[in-house]
């Protein structure tokens, strides 16, 4: 079977999302990336709601490297209004490059937490 670009990406974003699930103390932060403009929204999938979001569809900005920093900065910005600091990221089935590198590296630098590393001692419990 051959499938086209955009079934080839909802296939992807099938599999991250089985992998992926956002809660009211980590939502997901969905990112979607288009020629035209650029989405991020903030969802706890528990209780399936939306608790914040952003885009360039106001704006009326050309959807590039400097937009997505800046989308990025505004993203982060609502989250800490709404009160989330960690949280999962959802690429939409896109690679992890370019716009979308762009939008979750500036939310990083605006006090946004993406990955919670846990400390694990295998060596202490193997002796």
């Amino acid at each position: 079977m051959s499938f086209n670009r955009k079934e080839q990406r909802k296939r992807r974003h099938l599999r991250i999302r089985q992998r992926i699930k956002g809660t009211a103390e980590r939502p997901r932060m969905a990112i979607y990336v288009s020629n035209k403009h650029m989405y991020v929204q903030f969802i706890d999938d528990v209780a399936m709601h939306t608790i914040a979001a952003t885009s360039t569809l106001k704006d009326g900005v050309n959807c590039n490297l400097e937009t997505a920093k800046l989308i990025g900065a505004n993203a982060a910005e609502a989250a800490k209004a709404k009160g989330i600091s960690a949280v999962v990221i959802d690429r939409g089935g896109f690679s992890f490059h370019g716009r979308i590198k762009q939008i979750v590296d500036a939310a990083v630098e605006n006090g946004l937490i993406v990955s919670v590393k846990e400390k694990k001692d295998n060596a202490k419990e193997m002796k």
